[in-house]
């Protein structure tokens, strides 16, 4: 009987070894793959902060994907090899190690082969022709975050950016945006921010999981067009407070500005979309969002030359925060 007893043990054992071996292969396809598509300072940052998670969470590939526009630096090597080799992206982020598993990817198609959580953060003027390669290119099922702030303004009406994605990509897109000034969060100061979501709970929190760090705290919210509108509209207002500074108006006119500002962001995002939430606005990508940008932002500190040199010096803001359609530039010049 002893031979028998061992060979059911046998029997058992293999059994076990390939459940085993059953559930770290579905483990393994279940994870979700994620690829950066974009690597300025804001994306930098971004790939830096997910690659410390996916590393920590069994959830996800511990590889992520960094699309880069590809460029020969001053020493004559491309861009993406010495983001590979030094693992930091000496252009953008210099002094920041991105992480490991961070892998520096020129070739749209190659980077986000595979991958079903698609992280945009381009300049905004540059995504509609990004979403046009990338058709028939990904993941049916693939999910995608826009950390763009901005919109594109068409003869039929605004466009927000999420909504651009979902359009030419046919996938579900949340957004993220908050008081994050890029710098700052890469040497791991604190920090705050929103995911607007459409309908997924779940899909909201696997974003939520993916950002999330100590220093970087990330709630969700219902509301897409709510908390992409206040990414984009307080530049507007940071314009304003430049122009305050600039002519040296005082710390009460600028608190006047920012508070007049945030009723008008309200006011227009709900005439844009009705179904905005007021709560959205006390948000980080709300209301903290708008202090950030109105103390330190881009814009507010090109109006504050522009006003200090007496208007004598060329305002280029670049539509920073507008893309404008050349259809649409055009006619304005007519």
């Amino acid at each position: 009987m002893a031979p028998a007893l061992e060979e059911g043990g046998e029997r058992e054992t293999s059994v076990a070894q390939n459940n085993s071996l059953n559930s770290v292969v579905n483990d393994a396809t279940h994870r979700s793959k994620v690829t950066v598509i974009g690597s300025g300072n804001w994306g930098s940052v971004a790939a830096k902060l997910i690659a410390s998670n996916t590393l920590r969470l069994s959830s996800f590939h511990d590889e992520v994907r960094m699309w880069v526009y590809e460029e020969t630096l001053l020493s004559g090597e491309k861009l993406t090899d010495v983001i590979n080799r030094t693992n930091e992206n000496v252009k953008y982020l210099p002094g920041i190690k991105l992480g490991k598993n961070v892998v520096a990817d020129p070739d749209l198609e190659s980077a986000v082969k595979d991958s079903n959580m698609l992280v945009f953060v381009t300049p905004h003027q540059f995504m509609e022709g990004i979403c046009k390669r990338l058709v028939g290119k990904i993941r049916e099922d693939a999910e995608a975050i826009s950390l763009v702030k901005g919109m594109e303004v068409k003869m039929e009406g605004p466009c927000m950016i999420s909504s651009l994605i979902s359009q030419q990509l046919g996938i579900n897109c949340s957004v993220l945006m908050g008081a994050n000034i890029a710098n700052e969060i890469a040497v791991e100061k604190f920090s705050e921010a929103t995911v607007g979501y459409r309908l997924n709970r779940e899909v909201a929190e696997r974003w939520v999981q993916l950002f999330y760090t100590h220093y970087f705290i990330v709630t969700a919210v219902q509301d897409v067009e709510g908390v992409e509108l206040c990414g984009t509209l307080k530049n507007v207002v940071a314009i304003a407070a430049g122009f305050v500074d600039g002519l040296e108006m005082g710390n009460n006119t600028k608190a006047a500005i920012m508070r007049l500002g945030l009723r008008e962001m309200k006011a227009f995002s709900k005439l844009l979309f009705p179904s905005v939430k007021d709560s959205t606005f006390f948000e980080s990508c709300g209301v903290a969002d708008l202090i950030t940008t109105c103390l330190g932002g881009r814009n507010r500190k090109v109006a504050e030359a522009y006003a200090r040199n007496g208007g004598k010096r060329l305002f280029c803001i670049s539509f920073s925060f507008v893309h404008i359609s050349r259809e649409r530039k055009r006619k304005c010049l007519i």
